[in-house]
């Protein structure tokens, strides 16, 4: 019998973690396979999560490659399916197929100090290559972290980005001023253009809304980092993960087969229709 490309495999809720609350509410779950018969990914690669009854929707895997007991997600509340995700409990079952899409390539990065820029949920797609460069630290150079959010409220990953200050360089922001804020107020791109990343040997990794990273790489160019230095994702054009929908082309790719991970360089020759 030949395989079926839809056909998802079950899995297991096996913890479910609250880490933004409100109308755009965010959760982490860790999926167990129920039979073992998961699969292997790569960072930057997502994965086609069902809710049996409701529909599915493309996701991001944020767990790195190395943790190979369960695959992480972060689910930001906003339609249907993640709406129904959010309904969910630990324990549930749900539909898992993937890997989807191409890989960051980390391996061409050993050796280069890493630049982390994230905004609200899009720190969960580039979530893997930061615990993936932690993991193997001594085969890369510096990692710097910048993550914002509107407010304190819609940072998500907090306990585990002040454990990494142990190993990396943090630095979070809030676009507007709150009591007992102590670090940078402002857009995670003023925070870059503040801090200044030095260019030198370094590869800059930016996800997040399309208007944060429109800004993020013009003041990443402005710091003198090259178009090839400058890595994105564009995730959230998935949509069948085959390129048989159509749905997901911008221009002349289709970003199902193509991407989602982009250097700058191959990115601004496409259409600006993500």
């Amino acid at each position: 019998m030949s395989h079926n490309a839809y056909l998802p495999k079950l899995g297991r809720i096996a913890a479910i973690k609250d880490e933004v609350p409100g109308n755009r509410a965010i959760k982490t779950y860790q999926i167990e396979f129920v039979s073992g018969d998961g699969f292997e990914h790569d960072c930057g690669q997502c994965a086609m999560i069902s809710v049996f009854g409701k529909g599915e929707s493309m996701i991001s895997i944020a767990s790195a490659p190395h943790v190979t007991g369960y695959k992480q997600f972060s689910i930001m509340k906003t339609g249907r399916v993640t709406t129904a995700l959010h309904d969910l409990n630990v324990g549930d079952i749900v539909g898992v197929r993937g890997p989807y899409g191409n890989k960051f390539p980390v391996k061409d990065w050993k050796g280069k100090n890493l630049v982390f820029i994230g905004g609200g949920v899009g720190l969960a797609p580039i979530w893997p290559v930061i615990q993936t460069a932690l993991h193997h630290k001594g085969s890369y150079g510096k990692v710097s972290v910048f993550y914002g959010g509107r407010t304190s409220r819609d940072l998500m990953y907090k306990a585990d980005l002040d454990k990494m200050r142990e190993q990396a360089d943090i630095h979070l922001s809030v676009d507007a001023k709150e009591d007992g804020w102590k670090e940078f107020v402002g857009f995670v791109p003023s925070n870059v253009k503040d801090k200044a990343p030095s260019p030198d040997n370094a590869i800059a990794i930016t996800c997040g809304p399309p208007i944060m990273i429109k800004f993020v790489i013009q003041n990443l160019k402005e710091l003198g980092f090259t178009d090839d230095n400058i890595y994105t994702t564009i995730e959230n054009k998935m949509k069948c993960g085959i390129g048989k929908c159509g749905r997901c082309n911008v221009g002349k790719d289709y970003v199902c087969v193509n991407g989602p991970v982009y250097s700058w360089a191959a990115l601004k020759e496409l259409p600006p229709e993500y």
